[in-house]
């Protein structure tokens, strides 16, 4: 029971952290002053600019021609790609691509969208045991990182770029916020219950949380493989 106890206070810290932070850059009204999404990383120095009001290119170094929706396009007979942002309705039209396909690896590249979908197309992955991979040059970013943490196996080459930060559950400005704190307490708790069962360490929330979600956090090596997110090392 002890430890039943703690884990629901740690929960329950996650999200009262997790209301807090993500009023602030509404109150503030603050622009990002990071560097650009594509300026490289090095441990401490790790965080750069996104813009969530454009999804299809948050930031420089996204492909230009990024889809507005996810596509599902198959490379070879049991390998397929996932690539573009995550509209709402995703969740399920790529589920149902992927449980008639069936593949053995999905690969990722995506610069975030819809939390929901997201979460729906992790889960139908672990449930079909598929392997998760995210290429040189490709990113995996915002609720993406949700859809590859599903996979039994997961890598990242080494030029792959995988990020996390806040999010929004409903409107962003501070009225609803208030008045809807419990739906945006039980989408922050989907989030952290999808990390859990995949077995991703809930440190990875520290990194999330403190975040805005005009900025985005790009992990470490270290940091992916310390926390488990990745399972293979990188290409």
């Amino acid at each position: 029971m002890r430890w039943l106890l703690g884990g629901q206070v740690v929960i329950a810290l996650f999200l009262i952290l997790a209301d807090v932070a993500g009023m602030l850059p509404t109150l503030f009204n603050q622009a990002s002053d990071a560097p650009a999404l594509n300026r490289p990383t090095q441990p401490g120095d790790q965080t750069r600019r996104y813009q969530p009001s454009n999804p299809t290119q948050p930031g420089a170094g996204i492909d230009p021609n990024m889809p507005s929706q996810l596509t599902l396009t198959t490379q070879r007979i049991d390998t397929v790609t996932l690539r573009g942002a995550i509209a709402p309705g995703d969740g399920v039209r790529i589920t149902a691509e992927l449980q008639r396909i069936a593949p053995e690896t999905v690969r990722l590249d995506s610069p975030g969208g819809s939390v929901s979908d997201a979460l729906e197309i992790g889960r139908v992955l672990r449930q079909l045991e598929v392997a998760t991979q995210i290429a040189d040059e490709s990113v995996c970013l915002s609720a993406c990182p949700y859809i590859f943490v599903g996979g039994v196996q997961r890598s990242t080459d080494t030029g792959a770029r995988l990020g996390v930060h806040q999010h929004s559950f409903g409107e962003s400005t501070i009225l609803p916020a208030f008045l809807a704190t419990q739906d945006i307490q039980s989408g922050q708790a989907e989030v952290l219950a999808h990390l859990d069962e995949m077995g991703i360490d809930l440190r990875i929330m520290g990194p999330a949380l403190a975040t805005p979600a005009n900025e985005i956090y790009i992990l470490t090596q270290t940091e992916l493989t310390d926390w488990n997110v990745v399972s293979d090392v990188p290409q």
